[in-house]
């Protein structure tokens, strides 16, 4: 959230493409003759589950249209920084022909085998096979089969995919799968997840991941031995077990079930997540010191702006200020030595972000790891705005699945997607948002709205509240909630004074709409921001104060009574 006149356009442009056409290594003896056998797994996708493939960024997911076989198919959101791969690891024999085919549709989709032969199709707009035939090494016992779209060409599909010759038998070839995970049961629960954790599984080569399933449907997998199913329905019974899975796709027994019931939603009790944290910015508007704000008004936590890509996907204040050891931090020890806490918030209107510059959602996963770890967070905000993040759905996406896997990977961490809104409630960019967290299962815990900006209109109470009502109805229709559950995942994210667009949020508005947010249960309330939070009447839209008359650290006083 940054006021205009501070904002640039910053556009990406990635465009390249080329065939792949590499030899395996070539072999003494002549090769042998593949019987016509199909050795892959799940080739049609037909169990509903992505198992035993694998998709990078976790930017794969099961469909039922379009398909060209049967039921199910397989479809990559390919990304302006992630070519959506999906691979399945074979045995095979060495010195042998085989012959893969598939097939896809979409706009530039590979299939191919690791370290060797591909084809590729342009763009068409229905199913068209593809064909690749490779002989093995001499010595090779396993083959990498993959299937991908390129950068910034949009959702790809593939569909009854087939490497036909004879399986691996011998030579050293892993058909051996691991045992299966032990003492699975759960740590934790809210009214929309549930925390596990099991036992390691052993492999005579070694586990690359575990397969969380309810009844026949695969959730998620991960790397280690604990995770977080999100996006579930309150006072809902769940069952669930795991499976380990190796490199060469041997998948081992189910785990022990364990069954557990969601929490109730209703009261409030969806998240049980509730903040009043307005922005504090160390980098413009005279940032004032954050103790005299919490002594003057009470408010204990802030927003910290903004977390940026200073480069390489590497985490930094504003892109440029180190990560440990500057002003931000000093502010942040104050703000803790204080009894307060702080979280960060992530992208931003303008500047180079990590979402869009991250290569892909697991890099993504891994600069949020780096700051999360940094100061032991308890939560994080992304604030997903402007062409590059926010009206990008693969960089959503992407985005998404690396709060899924940062909250799998910090229990209790809380997650906050921000974003811009129309008076009446989600934009179209904003509806799919919603609706990729749940499809992903991402387990968001708010949705924060910034109801400012709509381009017309002097009711900022009534557009606030519209705004709101309108973002409770999507999250009901799309997750299934009742009102009380919807109101518990909400949040708003207000501009104190002036508004870029003049419009006029007086402390007499922020009041009524803090009343009406503790009223209805939300989860957040913020504001941008509380370097503008003095005084200037007629002193227009800038940094470091409010445009109107206002006592000093007025609006951060009246959402220090936001309780939810």
């Amino acid at each position: 959230m940054r006021i205009t006149m501070l904002r640039r356009s910053r556009h990406r442009f990635l465009a390249l493409l080329g065939t792949a056409a590499l030899a395996l290594a070539g072999a003494v003896a002549l090769p042998g003759t593949a019987q016509a056998a199909n050795i892959l797994s799940n080739p049609g996708f037909e169990t509903g589950s992505l198992s035993p493939w694998s998709c990078s960024g976790n930017l794969g997911s099961i469909v039922s249209s379009p398909v060209h076989g049967g039921s199910k198919a397989l479809a990559g959101a390919a990304s302006s920084s992630d070519n959506a791969q999906c691979t399945q690891t074979v045995s095979v024999q060495p010195n042998t022909t085989y012959s893969l085919s598939g097939w896809v549709r979409g706009s530039y989709v590979y299939l191919g085998v690791d370290g060797g032969a591909s084809n590729w199709t342009t763009s068409p707009s229905a199913y068209s096979q593809l064909t690749v035939s490779f002989t093995t090494g001499a010595s090779q016992t396993s083959a990498k089969i993959y299937v991908h779209g390129w950068y910034a060409q949009g959702t790809y599909y593939a569909d009854d995919i087939s490497l036909d010759g004879p399986g691996g038998g011998g030579g050293g070839s892993d058909t051996q799968a691991p045992t299966a995970p032990t003492g699975l049961t759960s740590t934790g629960k809210t009214s929309s997840s549930v925390s596990l954790s099991w036992g390691a599984s052993s492999d005579n080569v070694g586990v690359s991941a575990y397969d969380i399933y309810s009844g026949s449907n695969q959730l998620l997998s991960v790397s280690g031995t604990s995770a977080t199913v999100s996006g579930l329905s309150s006072s809902t019974a769940y069952s669930f077990t795991v499976k380990a899975r190796d490199a060469a796709g041997n998948t081992s027994a189910a785990s022990n079930s364990v069954s557990v019931t969601t929490d109730a939603g209703g009261g409030g009790g969806g998240t049980g997540f509730k903040q009043a944290a307005p922005y504090l910015y160390e980098g413009w508007g005279d940032p004032p010191n954050p103790t005299t704000v919490m002594s003057a008004t009470g408010i204990k936590w802030f927003t910290m702006a903004f977390v940026l890509d200073s480069g390489g996907c590497t985490p930094a204040w504003d892109g440029s200020r180190a990560l440990t050891g500057g002003v931000d931090q000093t502010a942040i020890n104050q703000i803790r030595s204080a009894g307060g806490d702080i979280v960060p918030s992530f992208g931003g209107w303008q500047g180079s972000k990590l979402g869009a510059n991250c290569s892909s959602a697991s890099a993504l996963a891994g600069a949020l790891q780096k700051v999360i770890s940094a100061y032991g967070l308890k939560a994080i905000d992304m604030d997903i705005e402007n062409t590059d993040e926010f009206e990008n759905e693969a960089v959503q996406a992407k985005i998404l699945t690396a709060l899924k896997t940062v909250k799998a990977n910090n229990p209790g961490l809380r997650t906050i997607v921000t974003f811009g809104t129309s008076t009446t409630g989600p934009t179209y960019y904003g509806n799919r948002l919603i609706e990729q967290a749940q499809s992903l299962h991402a387990g968001i815990d708010v949705f924060t709205i910034m109801p400012f900006d709509f381009g017309g209109g002097s009711d900022m109470y009534g557009n606030t509240v519209n705004a709101a009502e309108g973002l409770k109805t999507k999250l009901k229709s799309t997750f299934g909630w009742d009102d009380a559950t919807a109101y518990s995942h909400i949040g708003i994210s207000g501009m104190n004074g002036l508004s870029d667009q003049q419009e006029n949020t007086t402390p007499a508005i922020w009041t009524s709409i803090r009343d009406w947010s503790n009223s209805h249960h939300i989860a957040r309330l913020a504001y941008w921001a509380v370097n503008r939070d003095r005084s200037c009447p007629g002193g227009g839209v800038v940094s470091n104060c409010s445009g109107i008359s206002q006592s000093t650290w007025q609006f951060t006083s009246i959402t220090a009574g936001f309780t939810g």
